[in-house]
């Protein structure tokens, strides 16, 4: 059996690759604006043409997203959410996800968080308190980053902030359903008080609860 030979990679590709190493570096981060079409053409030397395959191309993969007179933002860091974007998970999916994921990042909160992670969460928790009903998820799901942070557990870290988006997209749907509660304890405000306190099993108990309770009224309204 003879191999086929090795194809030369295509300058959008070698583009694409540059970027890519610029969000997983670090050098981009999370949230923020990328240098705009000129200047990347510039550093590159390549055509506008050639920039903008390598731009949409990340922006499929889930990793940039491209805001028409606003700017192309780093939307993650790697491409495991763009996959999971495609997978066309439910919302049952997405709850059965976290409740695989966070009882466990709570219980390692709870045993590994610092002073600068409690204080993080408990900034993320008030500001989920007075935030308008526009701004709440956005407000929900950091305090979820903020305590999967507290786990210090790198790749678990990764893993679930790659299931943000799609978090972000079913709290979002959820909002405007009948019975819907913002204010629930449960996985937020009581995980703080046990990861304060040092307790990894009520901080598990509590963001277990917490999911329990969704999928409970999650299945009530499917009913």
């Amino acid at each position: 059996m003879t191999l086929d030979p090795v194809q030369q990679r295509s300058l959008s590709d070698q583009v694409v690759e540059r970027l890519r190493a610029e969000i997983v570096e670090g050098r981009w981060q999370l949230g923020e604006r990328i240098p705009p079409e000129p200047e990347l053409m510039a550093e590159l030397e390549v055509a506008r043409g050639t920039l903008r395959e390598a731009l949409r191309a990340l922006q499929y993969s889930g990793m940039l997203e491209i805001r028409r007179g606003d700017g192309t933002f780093v939307r993650a860091t790697s491409e495991v959410p763009g996959a999971l974007a495609r997978s066309g998970g439910s919302l049952l999916d997405v709850l059965e996800a976290r409740n695989t994921l966070e009882p466990q990042l709570a219980r390692f909160a709870a045993e590994r968080a610092n002073a600068d992670d409690i204080a993080r969460i408990t900034a993320a928790l008030a500001t989920r308190a007075a935030a308008s009903d526009e701004d709440w998820v956005d407000a929900d799901v950091a305090v979820h980053e903020a305590v999967a942070r507290a786990a210090h557990n790198p790749i678990l870290f990764e893993i679930y902030t790659a299931l943000l988006p799609l978090l972000h997209e079913s709290m979002r749907a959820a909002q405007s359903q009948e019975g819907f509660c913002r204010n629930e304890p449960r996985g937020h405000d009581e995980v703080l008080a046990a990861i304060t306190h040092r307790d990894p099993e009520a901080a598990a108990a509590s963001a277990a609860a917490n999911l329990a309770a969704t999928v409970e009224w999650h299945e009530a309204l499917t009913r």
